[in-house]
Parts: C-alpha cells; structure tokens; sequence
C-alpha cells in the first residue's frame, strides 16, 4: 500500500521498439509495468547519478512524472477500504476467529495500487487529510491523518466507526535507503486495532513490511513487498508471523505470503497466497481451508469516502494543498507540475525558516505523543449513542472550519 514506490516495473523506452529484454519479469500483471520515454529515463539515470549507496532518502526531490496524484496521508485510507472484514468481529465468541478477521482486514489493503512506478506525495509538516465513509448498512466511519514530524517524516492516523464498534490508531514513519540496483522502505510504526464491543481483547497490533524496488539500474523495476510483519493480541496469546517473499533470482514468484497463527506456544493455522490475488487461511486442527481475500474477486468493492470539495477545505488539507500539483499530473503536464510542487516546497522552507528564527514550536492539531506512541487529541468514544458520533465529526470537522 505505501512506501516509497508504491508500484513497480518500469524501464526505459528503446528508439527502435521494444526487445525481448524489454519484458515485464514473469509473474507481474500488465498494470505493474510503464515505459519512460527518454526524456523521462533521462531524468532517472541523472539522479540516480548522484546517489550513494546507503544514502539516506527522505530528502531526495523526486521527478513529478513518478508521482501518483494523491499524499501518502490519503492512500492510508487503503486500508479502511473493506471495513465489512472487520465489522462485527466483536459478535464472534471464538477469540481465534476475532483474531482472524483481523488478519482479513489487514491483508485485503495492499492489492489496492495505481498503474505504473507512482509514490504519493510526502506530505509537508502540518498537512492533513479527513473524510468519513457511509455505509451501506446506515451508519458511518471517521478518518484523520495528520503530518506530525517531516524529519524523520511521521504519518499518524485514526480512524472510527462507533455504530460498528471499530477503532484504529497508528503511525507510519518510512526510511528509505538507496541499495544501489534497488531502493529499500523500511515501514517502522504500527496500526493499533480495537474492536471497541469486546474491550478485554485489548489491542490488536499490526506492523508493516518493508519494501522494495528492485531493477532501478539494471533488468526490470519491480516493487516487492518483503520481510516479516507482525500481527499480535497479547491479551489472548494470539500471534502471526506473516512473512511478504520476495522473488528468488531463479526461483519463487512475485507477491507471495506465508505466515502461521499460534496461540500461546501451539500453532494454530497457516496462511498463505500471494497479496495481489487470493489468501488463504488452512486450520491445523480440522484441516479446513478458507479464504481470507479475493482481490479478483472482492477487490473492486471498495468503501467510498466523502471528502468535501476543495474551496470548502482548509489551505493545509491535502487534497487543497495539492490541488496545482494534481491537477498538472492529471493532465500530463509536468513542467507545470514541477513548478506546483516546488511551490509547497519552497513555501514549506520558507515557514521552517521563520519558525526557527522566532523558536516557535510546531504544535500538532489532531495528534500528541503519549509514552512514545501518537494518539489523537479525543476522549475516543466507547459508545455508538448520536452524541459519541457527534463529538468525533465535530472534533474532525470544526465549526470554524471554512
């Protein structure tokens, strides 16, 4: 879902068309690949010129034909895009199961991607992204995401459903390292899930994995999503230790997943299939199988969110903030586009400089720390009563807001 290439497979156009070696690496779909023409491969190999490996990349400006026309702290919301996984989970008896839904919620987040080699936008310090989500069923969702640090860069989040008893707060703080053939994003944070109607579960905890796009200097650009995440609730004793493979040189396949469930020291399930297309959950103890998400599917039944129109947001509102740099990218303009994006940037410096001069602080407006972890500046609701979502629109939404 996010890091710093959020899809992958591309490679330079050749003058005289495309050779056996201008393939996609088998395994790729058609959407996981884009050509560059020669200006823009141009543009490519003079920056990867100027990298060294292990170089740090949190302060590399990248070329705007990259982009996907969104921020980071909106394609967050990729995760809350099939909430009906998880709503309802608190009815379940079985602790196991609970734990399993979970694992659906998480898992049906990363097939969604755009087409071609896009990274969202960074956010800048201070940016922040709100809809809310109406459900068929009549009832609602809530959602924040706030820029709390630019350097390192922190993405916190929050989301609720009071009527559907679901909470998750999280933080995202990605570190990306040049490799040499390949950019590294090491996703650190967690996402913190309550099922708000069964409150002895505690929280359900949920790392990320790192990712990886390979092929930036040789063979073929492919993004992979790659090492060991974590999906814990301590309280019930129940683990996954979800491994995302990477393809081998000669061996393996794109997109793979294999993990097992354990409960105490006993394992208690396997999960396994490839994140872009179909997971499965296999129980030890009866032998039964099911599937946890059919991107093919399911994939396309995605919860719509609400974000209101841009004159009607505030100037720091992502969608607002953006809007010259959007619009340039959408219609495929990306001189204009560079100079929309240099222009937040340099207003960005520009407010850097005078905060430091005067000492001032930047202060969060959603989000604060407490004992390392970033929460929202809400007395969270544990009710589903009209006054509980009242108080989270208002919180969200402001009456002063324009």
């Amino acid at each position: 879902m996010m890091g710093l290439f959020s899809q992958a497979g591309s490679h330079i156009k050749r003058a005289r068309g495309l050779s056996v070696d201008d393939r996609a690496p088998e395994d790729t779909e058609p959407d996981d690949t884009s050509i560059l023409d020669e200006n823009e491969g141009s543009v490519i190999l003079s920056l990867i010129s100027q990298l060294r490996v292990g170089m740090d990349l949190s302060k590399v400006t990248f070329p705007t034909f990259v982009l996907e026309p969104r921020s980071t702290l909106e394609r967050i919301t990729d995760f809350m895009s099939h909430p009906d996984l998880i709503f309802g989970a608190e009815n379940c008896d079985d602790p196991e199961e609970r734990f399993t839904r979970i694992l659906q919620y998480y898992l049906a987040g990363w097939h969604i991607k755009p087409k071609g080699v896009k990274k969202p936008y960074n956010p800048v310090l201070g940016e922040f992204f709100r809809c809310r989500y109406d459900y068929p069923n009549g009832t609602q969702g809530f959602f924040v995401a706030e820029q709390v640090s630019h350097h390192p860069p922190i993405s916190a989040f929050f989301y609720i459903s009071p009527a559907n008893r679901v909470c998750i707060v999280g933080e995202l703080r990605p570190k990306s390292k040049f490799l040499g053939n390949s950019v590294s994003t090491t996703m650190e944070g967690e996402n913190r899930i309550t099922l708000m109607g069964v409150p002895d579960d505690g929280e359900y905890v949920v790392t990320m994995p790192n990712m990886y796009a390979r092929g930036i200097l040789f063979g073929k650009m492919v993004l992979e999503l790659g090492d060991t995440c974590v999906v814990k609730n301590e309280k019930n004793r129940l683990f996954c230790d979800l491994e995302f493979k990477t393809k081998g040189f000669f061996s393996g396949t794109y997109n793979a997943i294999a993990g097992r469930v354990r409960r105490g020291n006993s394992d208690t399930g396997e999960v396994s299939g490839r994140w872009s297309h179909v997971m499965d959950f296999k129980s030890i103890k009866s032998g039964s199988k099911r599937v946890l998400f059919d991107a093919a599917k399911d994939g396309q039944n995605v919860a719509p969110k609400y974000v209101p129109d841009i004159e009607q947001q505030e100037p720091y509102e992502s969608r607002r903030l953006w809007k010259d740099l959007t619009q340039a990218i959408e219609e495929r303009n990306m001189e204009r586009a560079t100079e929309a994006k240099s222009a937040v940037e340099d207003a960005q410096r520009e407010l850097r400089r005078k905060r430091e001069e005067s000492g001032e602080k930047f202060v969060p407006h959603y989000f604060e720390r407490h004992d390392g972890r970033w929460e929202p500046k809400l007395k969270i609701p544990r009710d589903d009563s009209p006054e509980a979502i009242d108080a989270v629109q208002t919180w969200i939404w402001p009456p002063t807001t324009e």
